[in-house]
């Protein structure tokens, strides 16, 4: 057995219960490995490969970090929370060891999210030359307005049918789990994580008439960025800027070929966790 550790290194005490619990997997018996510091190390790449359990010490950014590292080979991520708002760690912080321990033993809930692959069409901005590249996402693709500030202008289609072109700063293709994040608030709706297909939320469009909407599990959505309007766009998978030194033409989002398989607390921790981070409920 192995379960690979992911810490967020700037906070010690993540990295304190890390190595609290590589301690007392190895009196186990149990093969541990640890992510990289991406600050220290940017260019190197970890692997989940082989693990039986990836675990998660930090915010939800660490989540989403360590949901990259799986991908789509649905290998069990248990959430830490070490962060701010932990809305999807759910394990407890307090006991990190019993927590790895009911995980181990089959003994937590099973979320299976929905992740993405985003495929971008991008062009060289010096070269011109073209290229495709597919990227893993739990949280939500996000096409925007670039650095000189001007609003964008774009296509959006559902499975072929042609729904609007719009302007405005941007527009966010996101999951069931997304919809906490960059899509929330951009205006759109909580989905529970058992909804399977996508929400499409445009980000300050310049018109009334815009709103966010929901397709089905197996739709694919097409942005198609427009050359009626020239100016810089930027795409951000997860948070993280996918097009450096490129253009964005156009991008196609889909189900991936894999959910993650995100441990926590039972069905009612997700309802627990939106009273908690988004109505500011602190009592029982």
């Amino acid at each position: 057995m192995k379960v690979l550790l992911v810490p967020n290194y700037s906070r010690p005490v993540a990295v304190e219960a890390a190595s609290e619990i590589s301690n007392w997997l190895e009196a186990q018996g149990i093969e541990v490995s640890w992510a990289h510091d991406k600050k220290k190390y940017p260019t190197c790449v970890t692997s989940a490969q082989g693990s039986d359990l990836v675990v998660s010490l930090g915010g939800d950014g660490t989540l989403l970090r360590a949901a990259n590292i799986v991908s789509y080979a649905e290998i069990p991520l248990l959430g830490l929370s070490f962060g701010h708002l932990g809305f999807l760690t759910a394990g407890d912080s307090e006991n990190v060891v019993g927590s790895v321990a009911s995980a181990l033993a089959g003994e937590m809930h099973v979320s299976r999210r929905t992740a993405l692959d985003v495929e971008l069409h991008m062009t060289d901005k010096e070269t011109g030359e073209a290229e495709v590249t597919h990227y893993f996402a739990l949280n939500e693709l996000a096409v925007t307005r670039g650095a000189d500030g001007d609003m964008i202008e774009f296509d959006v289609e559902v499975s072929g049918h042609h729904i609007d072109r719009l302007r405005g700063d941007g527009v966010v293709v996101s999951t069931a789990t997304g919809s906490t994040g960059y899509a929330l608030a951009a205006g759109g709706p909580i989905v529970h994580p058992d909804f399977k297909g996508m929400l499409i939320t445009p980000i300050a469009p310049h018109t009334i008439l815009a709103r966010s909407f929901m397709t089905g599990a197996s739709d694919v959505v097409e942005i198609a960025t427009s050359h009626d309007r020239p100016a810089d766009r930027s795409a951000f998978v997860d948070g993280q800027l996918a097009n450096r030194g490129k253009a964005v033409e156009l991008a196609c989002v889909r189900r991936g070929p894999g959910d993650i398989v995100l441990l926590d607390g039972g069905p009612s921790s997700f309802y627990n966790s939106v009273s908690r981070v988004f109505y500011g409920r602190t009592r029982k």
